[in-house]
């Protein structure tokens, strides 16, 4: 069974089927579509398969001609029972945490106990979402288990963590190395052939749980290294030292470092929440990530920081947070997407909320704001004109998209909080945090 699915990956007649389709489960369709194979996608939410079979995009930087140019090979469904037309099921649902900062892996349970009934020889699953050490073993492997169906031998079942990053023109799917490992050899022999077929390199790696803890180590390695940058922009800012001349000087030596760079605080849904997965796995061995735990402390003080720095601001110039109006730039979590899961943005403006001030956003990417689990607002993006701009007492660069002009909001505003340094140098209006 293992040397047929492997022939019928090779020769492009396997049918690809991917769960989930959004930041991950998208571009990875259509990775498969456009090298020929045919591919069905799942995804339970009908908005996005009844887009998808329009030939429309819902992520901004995945443009729609993308999707019409594979629909001869692409079908969408919320159908769960069609998992038996498909020869490879890679399941790319959510993992996010829950309200106590631990692991919620509701939807990768879910997506399991939905496919399973529909299960057949000569399958292979890949897990892709990210997770703790044991998820593949501890869950997915006893729930596929009762079936008649023997892993390694009629089913196969490997994690490959996802490596996506929304916006990236130079890194894409298919560029991106992709880290493999399987429940048994035979299982990591198919995965290897799977990835193999779409990406520039497969990294085989012994088990799953190792593959899933490289994906927590390459989130938590950024993580923790803009916490430390982050902690020393603080310092440095109390010192009268510009932290980006810092790591500017820094970064022209030729060995033993990397930059990273400071913000509002992190956003996405890896690097705020995949060292949380580490650090609740980890207690179940009576250890403690002290270290993982204090960058994750210091990544999500940075919003409050910020507004710390705004307050400081408008009192220099004799009004209170409370009663400003005030413009947020930015919404995603980073530049030149529409993404806002866990978004900095969105903190710094509940929090300013809460303390009375008047808020409005302006972001391209996203014409009206999105619905959050704790924010609600009835809030369309302004348009970056002069008369806007000076209608403001304060603005807050917190996502640095391209298409600003950031000659026209330096010239116009009163007030601005450069989060993201556009700005090398300080003005009577221009104040860094």
């Amino acid at each position: 069974m293992k040397d047929k699915l492997i022939h019928k990956i090779h020769s492009k007649q396997a049918v690809i089927g991917i769960v989930g389709l959004g930041y991950v489960g998208l571009p990875l369709m259509l990775r498969f579509a456009e090298i020929g194979f045919d591919v069905l996608g799942f995804d339970i939410d009908y908005e996005k398969t009844a887009k998808l079979k329009s030939g429309l995009s819902y992520i901004k930087h995945i443009p729609d001609e993308r999707i019409n140019n594979s629909l001869d090979r692409l079908d969408v469904t919320n159908d769960y029972n069609r998992i038996s037309e498909v020869d490879a099921i890679i399941i790319c649902v959510p993992t996010p945490l829950n309200s106590h900062r631990e692991p919620n892996l509701g939807f990768v349970i879910a997506t399991i106990d939905a496919i399973v009934p529909q299960l057949r020889r000569g399958q292979i699953i890949s897990l892709e979402s990210t997770t703790y050490p044991g998820t593949t073993e501890e869950e997915l492997l006893p729930r596929i288990s009762l079936t008649n169906l023997k892993i390694g031998e009629d089913l196969f079942l490997v994690y490959s963590p996802e490596r996506e990053d929304p916006g990236n023109t130079y890194f894409t799917t298919g560029s991106i190395p992709k880290v493999c490992g399987g429940i048994t050899k035979h299982c990591l022999e198919v995965g290897i052939a799977l990835y193999s077929a779409a990406t520039v390199r497969v990294v085989p790696v012994s088990s799953t749980r190792t593959a899933e803890m490289t994906k927590l180590l390459e989130n938590i390695h950024r993580a923790v290294n803009i916490g430390l940058v982050n902690e020393l922009k603080i310092v440095a800012d109390a010192m009268g030292i510009d932290i980006y001349e810092v790591i500017d000087a820094a970064s022209t030596k030729p060995f033993g470092f990397t930059p990273y760079y400071p913000g509002p605080g992190l956003g996405g849904h890896c690097i705020p929440i995949d060292p949380f997965y580490l650090t609740w796995k980890a207690r179940q061995y009576e250890l403690n990530t002290r270290f993982i735990e204090l960058a994750g402390e210091i990544n999500t003080s940075m919003p409050d920081w910020v507004i710390g720095k705004v307050a400081d601001a408008l009192n220099e110039k004799g009004k209170s947070v409370n009663g400003s109006k005030i413009l947020v730039l930015g919404l995603s979590y980073k530049k030149n997407i529409d993404d806002t899961r866990e978004s900095p943005s969105i903190f710094i403006i509940d929090k300013l909320i809460k303390k009375g001030a008047k808020i409005d956003y302006s972001d391209p990417f996203i014409p009206v704001f999105p619905e959050t689990r704790k924010l609600k607002l009835s809030l369309s993006s302004v348009e970056l004109t002069s008369e806007n701009l000076t209608s403001y007492d304060c603005i807050i660069l917190a996502t640095n998209h391209d298409m600003f002009d950031y000659d026209l909001i330096r010239r116009c505003a009163a007030l601005i909080i450069d989060t993201r340094r556009v700005y090398r140098n300080k003005a009577e209006n221009i104040y860094w945090a």
